[in-house]
């Protein structure tokens, strides 16, 4: 029987050129063939260009469509913000008028101290107890504390800052006869305080102070020219060295007059206002519900023989009052 042929897995070598026999070596063969361009389908290549800007006109569209089927947001309406409004006040506790106010006008009011010597203490007390039950100004409130040194506190007022630089309004009668004025200042500095400026006719004096806050605050001044009876009004002082207190009311009228008690000076074109006022209050501010300054406090009508307020009091317009520091009116 005849034996079927084996192969071996390895190809022989070729051998050299120069060893075959016959004429010169085989001319190279030329190299194979490219592959074959694939067949196109549906007629259109996949390098096309119209292939592409398909692609990106379906992309576009599907975009688009994405967009449109995206939920606008709904317009805020008049009545959306009146309920958050609302909502708001329901559950939030907003402050009230005259607590803005009062932290509005706080950092200018300073607390105004007034000295005497001791040996002035007696005649001012024995003054004092003399006089009759007649309207009155304020006046500081008197206390009978002595010190060692040869100096006693004859009274407390309140004073305003108008110029940052330490320039204070207050009351005539507060600092009047006073030996020595010191002012304490919302932050509890204590500086000494001098006399720059008196307009008499209106019961005002100006004040100096030697040293000041570094942040020191000057109220905001505002015209009586829009005033009337019925807005709103806040006093704020120290009522018989009391405080800094605040006490609220309404503008009981303009252009009122205001006799001394002992019929020698006659203050005129005073704001008359029902927030109460005591000794002590002399020189404050009577500031709006915007905490701007429209009067200073000067005096209260009381026709009995007690220094306390009945419900009349009257401050003097600030346009008088900035007029004696200096400042035009407005």
């Amino acid at each position: 029987m005849r034996r079927p042929a084996l192969y071996s897995s390895s190809r022989p070598a070729r051998p050299a050129a120069a060893d075959q026999p016959g004429p010169a070596a085989a001319e190279p063969q030329p190299e194979a063939a490219a592959a074959p361009v694939r067949k196109r389908r549906f007629g259109i290549s996949a390098s096309s260009p119209a292939l592409l800007w398909s692609a990106i006109l379906l992309l576009g569209v599907a975009l688009a469509m994405s967009l449109a089927l995206r939920p606008m947001p709904r317009k805020l309406t008049q009545e959306d913000i009146n309920a958050a409004v609302l909502k708001t006040m329901e559950t939030k506790v907003m402050p009230s008028e005259y607590s803005r106010a009062y932290e509005n006008v706080r950092p200018a009011v300073v607390r105004v101290v007034s000295y005497v010597k001791k040996s002035r203490l007696k005649d001012a007390e024995s003054k004092l107890a003399n006089k009759t039950a007649k309207p009155k100004p304020l006046g500081p409130a008197t206390t009978d504390q002595t010190g060692e040194s040869d100096e006693v506190e004859n009274g407390v007022g309140t004073g305003v800052v108008i110029i940052d630089k330490g320039v204070i309004l207050t009351n005539l009668h507060v600092v009047h006869g006073a030996d020595h004025v010191r002012v304490v200042f919302y932050d509890g500095l204590e500086a000494d305080a001098t006399i720059t400026g008196v307009q008499a006719e209106n019961d005002l004096a100006v004040l100096q102070a030697a040293k000041i806050p570094d942040d020191l605050i000057a109220a905001t001044m505002r015209s009586t020219s829009d005033l009337g009876p019925g807005d709103k009004v806040m006093a704020v002082g120290f009522p018989f060295g009391i405080g800094p207190s605040a006490s609220g009311g309404v503008v009981s009228g303009l252009g009122r007059v205001f006799r001394s008690p002992e019929g020698k000076q006659e203050m005129k074109n005073l704001i008359q206002f029902d927030a109460a006022a005591n000794p002590g209050n002399s020189g404050g501010p009577l500031v709006t519900m915007d905490g701007e300054v429209v009067g200073i406090v000067t005096a209260i009508l009381n026709p009995t023989s007690a220094r306390t307020f009945i419900g009349i009091g009257f401050a003097v317009p600030i346009e008088n009052a900035a007029s004696a520091a200096g400042l035009p009116p407005f």
